[in-house]
């Protein structure tokens, strides 16, 4: 197994829909533990075949309380069920965190490395997870669901370190859909949580 190359934004990769997978070879196996391991090593709980340069449909996932990984082959999310607003943040924009609209639940459809259909209904970090990966799948990044365009934050690596420099301008490398992320004061939590990749 390997550690992958991950892409950061503004990489356009991250903004090109994954490609069908038709059929599952022993390459894809590989591939997805290196995905893994490459997670893992990040302390991600997911991450979409885009965020390491490639553009085949394929996510892994494992929150916390997952002994396993998913292997997610052609996911799709195929319901979706209310609305909140959670905080999250993303291995391809290291070190920001913003406040973002998802489901309460989803259902997502996809194949498993052993070409066998998984349905999965989930709800809370699964849910949030597996929507921020199939997002990602579709050139979608979490930074599009932002609640307001002021709400995205740059976080500290060192939780206790003083606040003496809030209010100050954020330099973001990232892009919308619509253009530049549009920032103002820095503000939210110094939230260091487990978020989706």
């Amino acid at each position: 197994m390997a550690i992958l190359n991950m892409r950061l934004v503004p990489d356009p990769i991250l903004r090109k829909q994954a490609k069908k997978i038709g059929k599952i070879l022993p390459a894809l196996k590989r591939f997805t533990a290196d995905m893994v391991e490459t997670m893992h090593s990040h302390n991600g709980v997911g991450l979409a075949a885009n965020q390491v340069g490639s553009l085949q449909k394929v996510a892994v996932i494992q929150i916390p309380d997952m002994e396993e990984p998913l292997i997610l082959v052609n996911p799709e999310v195929t319901r979706r069920e209310g609305e909140r607003e959670v905080v999250e943040g993303c291995l391809s924009l290291p070190g920001y965190r913003g406040m973002v609209k998802r489901s309460v639940k989803v259902r997502v459809r996809a194949l498993g490395l052993d070409g066998k259909v998984i349905r999965i209904n989930a709800e809370e970090l699964l849910a949030q997870a597996l929507e921020h990966e199939t997002d990602h799948l579709n050139g979608v990044l979490f930074i599009d669901h932002l609640v307001s365009p002021d709400s995205l934050w740059k976080i500290s690596d060192e939780p206790d370190e003083d606040d003496d420099d809030e209010g100050g301008d954020t330099d973001i490398p990232a892009m919308t859909a619509a253009g530049p992320v549009q920032t103002g004061e820095t503000t939210g939590p110094q939230d260091s949580a487990q978020s989706p990749a």
